[in-house]
């Protein structure tokens, strides 16, 4: 036999150095072929396995803090100075006036109502809207408007329409209006020689009238579209007339001497 050209000796040693698909040139370790290849020919993107359809939990990261609940400040409670004065001094007064055995048994104020008519306000809007916030200014509430229950032709009203608004106060609402009623709004009325005790009804309640909003100092002068006055309801468990007078008596009311 023939020995082998030296074209021939070249073949095998170059199919024995070829080397197999994902190994380095250097005999390093393969490297990965990922399986998903991204559209219109990219790069392949290597994804990582979810878990629980959320992003994998990052190892060695440290739990946040729990949030600490807001410190409110306490309420303070501010007691109206004539309940402080009903029941450190009315109450024992009555007792000895009227010969109460309980304390339960001395008449209290239930509430105050005050109530402003304006016939003028189906002609002008603006008039009831300027005497709600005026009230509101006064007691320190918002008014319900009040609507007519009944058509009256000779003063252009209709059944349903707007004709005034009142509100109704209770509990410390109602003892700061009346000590500003009697120490600041009633002494500021023009020729005023006190108020009649003979406005009692029945049931013990005392109602009285004023002629204009003026005398509070909580509304400007300057800004009033009209002069109005209003019409103070003051309700009272009391069971005569006798013990409500005493009452509204002691707690400073300017009654007029008969």
């Amino acid at each position: 036999m023939s020995d082998p050209t030296p074209k021939e000796k070249e073949k095998p040693a170059q199919k024995q150095g070829a080397q197999p698909s994902g190994k380095t040139a250097g005999g390093g370790a393969p490297t990965a072929q990922p399986h998903s290849h991204a559209k219109g020919g990219g790069a392949p993107t290597a994804q990582a396995p979810k878990q629980g359809g959320g992003q994998a939990p990052k190892q060695g990261a440290a739990a946040p803090a729990p949030k600490q609940p807001a410190v409110r400040a306490p309420l303070v409670v501010i007691t109206p100075r004539l309940l402080e004065r009903y029941r450190n001094e009315i109450a024992p007064e009555m007792m000895k006036i009227f010969n109460y055995k309980n304390k339960l048994q001395v008449p209290k104020i239930k509430k105050i109502v005050i109530n402003v008519g304006l016939g003028e306000a189906t002609q002008d809007i603006k008039i009831l809207e300027s005497a709600q916030s005026e009230i509101a200014m006064i007691t320190g509430q918002k008014p319900v408007v009040t609507k007519a229950k009944k058509a009256i032709a000779n003063f252009k009203i209709r059944r349903g329409s707007s004709i005034g608004c009142k509100v109704t106060l209770r509990r410390a609402h109602m003892y700061e209006f009346l000590d500003r009623l009697i120490a600041i709004a009633i002494p500021r009325i023009r020729d005023f020689r006190g108020l009649s005790p003979d406005s009692f009804d029945r049931q013990g309640n005392y109602s009285f009238g004023l002629n204009e909003q003026a005398i509070f100092p909580e509304v400007d002068v300057d800004k009033i579209v009209k002069v109005h006055g209003m019409d103070i309801t003051i309700t009272t468990n009391a069971r005569t007339v006798k013990e409500a007078f005493e009452l509204l008596r002691l707690f400073g009311m300017p009654f007029a001497k008969k």
